[in-house]
């Protein structure tokens, strides 16, 4: 096979609607690669909370794109991984890309469990997404113009949602990527300050940002009436996964796709321009 020619199989993309499986759809669905959309909207349904839908959608498949709603360190995790692992194996797929997490020891027990199964495999292990600034519970504080978070001094290099589903896809569709650990990064580290203030600077107006402790921040979303999950799985995000072991760039971008990942300012300028962040 070339480096052109593209695989055709039946695909499955968990979380098809979420930040990085809508782009994996839409860049399939470009090289005319048949998919089927895994969400709770779709037909037909998968939802990670009902085993009975899993068998249909993985009806005829030979590759899934296989993400966890609403993250791998979440309890139950590797449970309900190696269960539908399983019913993939004896459904006939033949090759899975896990969308894991930079630095989450729940994760490395799923990526362990997928690499075991006897499938072809790839790691797409991510770092934060740019995106969560403007496609999930970051937007409504940007446009407010305050981020109240329990992150401090230590950096992140920030993914582009874009550059991990251009590597799932190339995994996807693409010979070479099997046995594949990539870890998907920014090109730079930006403290979540210096992150706010880019987008500050790209939206043309001010945006604050204030750091607050662990405890202040889950009191504050508590609240707002977030579930009591969420806010567990929130506070332990910031304050396990965002204490250093993360701040340093790495190379899975470059190593799947041949190219620089994309920069955090060029996202803010994109994003700015697109109106999402206007008040």
């Amino acid at each position: 096979m070339t480096n052109m020619e593209i695989e055709n199989g039946l695909t499955l993309v968990l979380g098809g609607t979420g930040k990085t499986g809508r782009r994996v759809v839409e860049r399939l669905e470009a090289l005319d690669v048949p998919v089927r959309m895994g969400s709770r909207s779709a037909s037909p349904a998968f939802d990670w909370a009902a085993e009975a839908t899993w068998a249909p959608v993985l009806r005829g498949v030979e590759k899934v794109y296989l993400s966890y709603y609403p993250d791998l360190a979440a309890p139950g995790a590797p449970e309900a991984i190696a269960a539908f692992t399983a019913k993939a194996v004896a459904a006939g797929v033949r090759r899975v890309v896990l969308l894991s997490g930079r630095g989450e020891p729940e994760a490395r027990e799923c990526e362990r469990i997928v690499q075991g199964a006897g499938l072809e495999w790839t790691v797409v292990r991510a770092s934060w997404f740019a995106q969560n600034f403007s496609e999930d519970y970051l937007l409504e504080p940007v446009r407010a113009g305050e981020v109240v978070l329990p992150a401090g001094e230590v950096p992140e290099p920030f993914v582009d949602a874009g550059d991990i589903a251009d590597v799932a896809v190339a995994a996807l569709t693409r010979a070479g990527h099997a046995g594949e650990v990539y870890e998907v990064t920014g090109p730079r580290a930006l403290t979540f300050a210096e992150a706010v203030a880019e987008i500050g600077r790209a939206a043309g107006r001010e945006i604050a940002f204030v750091p607050v402790s662990a405890d202040d921040y889950a009191a504050a979303l508590k609240e707002h009436g977030l579930p009591g999950d969420v806010i567990g799985l929130l506070t332990y995000l910031f304050t396990t996964v965002l204490d250093g072991r993360n701040a340093a760039p790495a190379d899975g971008v470059r190593r799947a796709l041949g190219r620089e990942p994309r920069d955090f300012a060029a996202y803010a300028r994109e994003t700015a321009d697109s109106g999402v962040w206007t008040c």
